[in-house]
């Protein structure tokens, strides 16, 4: 019989109890852990939160989280990926079908609102966990370079939303492609995002609609 600990929510030692195959233990181990070091993360935050701490509330051994991550710091980043992603599967959000879809599509309109959605998507996702990794940043030389590398990959990412714009000659008259890269910057940033939400209290649906709204009258 082949087992899916995922499917049938199996815990890691019950794993090992079952027989399961070698990898369904290495995902749901990593899974467990991530979802363990979330909790923590944001209940006492990360400077707190031991290594030791995570193993105990995953219930996976600490030799094996060591083993699958190395550090807290490896295991905050996978939480990232997951949370940025929706899901553990390795494939960059970038090439996901989805993604690569929009930007093949030939209205700027329609082009503007899909990557919309997937703006707001991602950082419904990520916003607890990039409120974590903020204030990681601030004591953490290591967690500081990860935040660089996340605005960096955010900034790479929006950089093709605009390349996609100007190959269609759609850009506002006068409007460089830099400052169109700062508008969406802005507007795409999980800063404006928490402050119209959580601050503002505005719903998820109202926030995707002006966010399309607002790129579309601010690009095109």
């Amino acid at each position: 019989m082949k087992w899916d600990c995922l499917r049938v929510s199996l815990s890691f030692r019950e794993c090992y109890s079952h027989a399961v195959p070698e990898q369904a233990r290495t995902r749901l181990a990593r899974r467990a852990v991530v979802d363990a070091a979330r909790t923590l993360f944001l209940e006492q935050g990360y400077a707190s939160t031991t290594v030791d701490a995570v193993s105990k509330l995953a219930d996976v051994p600490p030799a094996t989280v060591y083993r699958l991550f190395g550090s807290k710091l490896a295991i905050l980043k996978a939480m990232l990926d997951t949370s940025i992603a929706g899901d553990d599967e390795p494939v960059a959000v970038a090439a996901r079908p989805d993604v690569a879809a929009l930007f093949e599509e030939r209205d700027p309109i329609a082009l503007l609102a899909g990557f919309a959605g997937v703006t707001a998507a991602i950082n419904q996702r990520t916003n607890d966990v990039h409120r974590v990794l903020i204030g990681a940043a601030g004591s953490d030389p290591g967690a500081a370079e990860l935040l660089a590398e996340v605005r960096d990959q955010r900034d790479r990412g929006q950089r093709q939303i605009v390349r996609a714009l100007v190959r269609r000659k759609v850009l506002q008259r006068d409007l460089s492609a830099r400052d169109a890269e700062d508008r969406v910057h802005a507007l795409m940033s999980p800063e404006v995002y928490r402050l119209l939400i959580v601050d503002r209290r505005w719903s998820a649906d109202r926030y995707r609609k002006w966010l399309a709204t607002t790129l579309a009258q601010q690009l095109l």
